[in-house]
């Protein structure tokens, strides 16, 4: 079953699978990326779909954008807590070797709410005024460096390079070992079979080694006066500043995972799908302002994060399906963004839609992701300055994708740039 799905290319092959045998929790279809067809098959034909047997155990899929909308807005009846399983579709607890990290994304109210209280004034709007310039000058120097005419990997000299000085600059952390963060929040989502560790017990010794070169650095801000990076927060907040170890490691490595895979996968995405879509790509180069629409369609298109995972406290109908308590269900994001009835052409890459900021990427309800705008300004700030100094980032190859169902992740990506 499994060699037959990932030889599957065609719309028709897939369709010949029958309904209740399809396991979507494969990571296989995302890095091949085909997981589309198989997507479409089940809002059209079961929404609300139970896979009895998978690698992760029996689980429920939800496709459709209202009905994500539904689970995503009651966190009475789908919790998130880790000791349940936590938010990601495999059970945060349940690898071998692995850390039983906590974490404020993976935590019902109050303690949830308690937690990202600390943090949310890194991303307020006046903090964010603060670091418009700073991001545009980085930004600047990062497309000023690159060679035009000449192929070269556009993930690790743009994408990875400006969200991780970002993200250091909003830990304070130290400059020359920015890089060390890019490691750090591949490895937290990475398990053997993508290349990026060779063991979870590897990955184990790295997430210390990383908890621990943030002990140092929360110590020397506990002794100072507060100050507004993430760690000197988390240091004198009432809610934060006790937390146990695993917990203090669990919630950085949510904000460094939440600051630099999405946005890093976002910027790779929206230069693939300009590429994909000539026609956007023209109306782009003959409207800039067209940016401020461009921006929340690409962290559509793109998904970042696949999926949401939720664990039912009581029985509860959706779909006209009984979910039964202590139920695994999973809320996949990257299907309701291409849900046609709620979305108007939502299988298209439109950069002028008329309502771009509806989509599922976020999420919804009190885990809506607290740095969505910071987000979207470096989203919004890279493709300015792009577009000052370019008339096009061609791709020349075929991007290599993550072997992930979590992340939707780019790794990859050759390019030449044409100047303006």
């Amino acid at each position: 079953m499994d060699t037959q799905i990932l030889d599957m290319d065609t719309a028709e092959k897939v369709a010949a699978i029958p309904i209740d045998e399809i396991d979507v929790a494969r990571p296989s279809l995302f890095q091949n990326d085909t997981i589309g067809l198989f997507f479409d098959r089940l809002r059209k034909e079961d929404p609300v779909h139970y896979c009895r047997e998978s690698y992760v155990g029996p689980y429920w899929s939800i496709t459709k954008f209202d009905d994500i909308m539904a689970v995503d807005t009651n966190h009475k009846v789908f919790s998130s807590e880790a000791k349940l399983g936590g938010i990601a579709i495999q059970d945060m607890h349940s690898v071998e070797g692995g850390l039983e990290l906590e974490m404020f994304i993976a935590m019902d109210p109050p303690k949830h709410d308690q937690q990202r209280k600390a943090v949310t004034p890194s991303v307020a709007p006046s903090n964010l005024q603060l670091l418009e310039p700073i991001i545009r000058e980085r930004a600047s120097e990062i497309l000023d460096q690159l060679p035009v005419g000449e192929e070269f990997d556009w993930v690790d000299k743009v994408s990875v390079e400006l969200t991780t000085m970002t993200l250091a600059t909003l830990f304070d952390f130290p400059w020359e070992e920015r890089r060390k963060l890019t490691r750090w929040s591949d490895i937290t989502t990475a398990a053997p079979e993508t290349g990026i560790v060779e063991s979870y017990e590897a990955r184990r010794e790295e997430l210390i080694e990383c908890a621990m070169y943030f002990k140092g650095l929360w110590e020397q801000r506990v002794n100072e006066e507060p100050r507004n990076d993430l760690i000197s927060m988390m240091a004198h907040s009432p809610a934060t500043k006790d937390m146990p170890f695993l917990e203090f490691l669990g919630n950085l490595l949510l904000l460094i995972v939440g600051g630099n895979d999405t946005t890093r996968n976002s910027i790779s995405g929206g230069v693939l799908a300009l590429n994909q879509n000539p026609d956007e790509y023209r109306k782009l180069n003959d409207d800039p302002s067209l940016i401020a629409s461009m921006v929340p369609e690409i962290i559509r298109w793109q998904t970042p994060l696949t999926h949401m995972r939720r664990t039912a406290l009581e029985d509860y109908e959706i779909g006209g399906k009984q979910i039964k308590k202590g139920d695994k269900v999973v809320m996949w994001y990257l299907s309701g963004n291409r849900d046609g009835s709620v979305i108007d052409r939502a299988d298209e890459f439109i950069i002028d839609r008329k309502n771009p900021r509806h989509h599922l990427s976020f999420g919804y309800g009190i885990h809506r992701c607290m740095g969505n705008r910071l987000a979207e300004l470096q989203l919004r700030i890279i493709w300015e300055e792009i577009h000052k100094r370019f008339s096009k980032v061609e791709v020349t190859g075929e991007p290599e994708r993550l072997f992930s169902n979590l992340v939707r992740g780019i790794t990859k990506l050759p390019v030449r740039l044409h100047a303006r």
